[in-house]
């Protein structure tokens, strides 16, 4: 079996000290140009590619990687224009200040890599992940939670209640009174199906009561509320069917994301409806769907990207050891193809 080289075999073939060959290879402090060739051309004939990057890290005291907690579905969260959009706005920020990401799931599929890895701050893509908070915490380590907010740590939010309001002003000035909702989670667990406004407690999900709670203060009484178990368009057709069955039919339904308005378009062409004419679908994102071809949903258009740029930024500013606040950013109304006058 071939041996592992290391440093100490460099040093000896380079005829110099250890300190000298680990100068070589930092870059830092002095040391006369000859005798780092010496060591580079040593390691070459040696076939040693350099110290060890986490050992390295653990000396200086950082790692130069940001965790990122992303869950333990990761296919649906691929599947999600809204997650890679905060990811791409993430990852490019932190990529230009010469920092790696590190995908982490959220809960036991952990493993000891929420416990081991090396990490300067931590952001949470999730909204709930006690354990890895937990984990983090006892380890000291920085957090920036995305779409949530928690007891110290720094948060990105958008103001999804503003949105909202914006959007049902927009139906209403449209003349839409019967207006179904179709929602994101509404507690802790996932389910799907109708929800009754007046016996059920408020939503439990942040952004899910924000979302209703600008529904309701712009003067909407849902006919219809339906719960899904995620931003899925499969769920959209589900829910949208349950909707639009209902006799009188919405002329409007209000979606809280974008894939699940576009799985009501769907629906309603399945049910030879057109859109608008027949029925309004408004979503919550402004993300980019061109595979609904003719039709440009009418949406919320939060800050995709940037909200993924100012998490970086925070994590890069609370692994420095500063304080951060938490920020809140603005969502603007886009008016697409997809809703008109309420129909008679």
């Amino acid at each position: 079996m071939s041996r592992r080289v290391t440093l100490t075999h460099v040093a000896r073939e380079a005829g110099v000290s250890l300190s000298t060959a680990s100068l070589a290879f930092s870059g830092a402090g002095p040391i006369a140009e000859a005798t780092r060739r010496r060591v580079l051309d040593a390691a070459a004939s040696l076939g040693y590619s350099g110290p060890n990057p986490v050992a390295r890290s653990l000396r200086r005291g950082h790692s130069g990687i940001i965790g990122v907690v992303v869950g333990n579905d990761l296919r649906a969260r691929f599947r999600d224009p809204v997650a890679l959009q905060t990811l791409d706005g993430l990852a490019t920020t932190l990529a230009a200040e010469g920092l790696g990401v590190l995908l982490l799931p959220s809960g036991p599929a952990a493993g000891g890599l929420l416990t081991h890895s090396p990490m300067d701050a931590a952001v949470l893509l999730v909204l709930r992940a006690p354990t890895a908070v937990g984990t983090l915490r006892r380890r000291g380590v920085p957090v920036v939670r995305v779409d949530s907010t928690g007891r110290g740590t720094s948060s990105v939010l958008v103001d999804d209640e503003a949105g909202m309001a914006a959007l049902a002003a927009h139906l209403r000035e449209l003349g839409h009174e019967r207006v179904a909702v179709l929602t994101l989670g509404w507690g802790s667990a996932r389910r799907q199906g109708p929800i009754d406004l007046v016996s059920t407690p408020p939503a439990k999900v942040p952004y899910t009561a924000a979302r209703m709670a600008g529904i309701l203060g712009a003067g909407i009484d849902p006919v219809a509320v339906e719960e899904t178990t995620g931003s899925l368009v499969e769920e959209g057709i589900r829910a949208g069917h349950a909707v639009l069955a209902a006799a009188p039919r919405p002329t409007a339904v209000v979606a809280m994301s974008d894939l699940l308005a576009a799985g009501v378009v769907l629906a309603a062409r399945e049910r030879g409806l057109r859109v608008p004419e027949d029925v309004s679908v408004a979503g919550f994102d402004g993300a980019n769907l061109p595979w609904l071809a003719e039709h440009e949903l009418t949406s919320v258009c939060q800050p995709i990207e940037e909200k993924g740029q100012r998490a970086a930024q925070a994590a890069i500013r609370l692994a420095a050891g500063e304080q951060v606040p938490s920020v809140t950013l603005p969502c603007t109304l886009r008016v697409g193809t997809t809703t008109g006058p309420a129909a008679r």
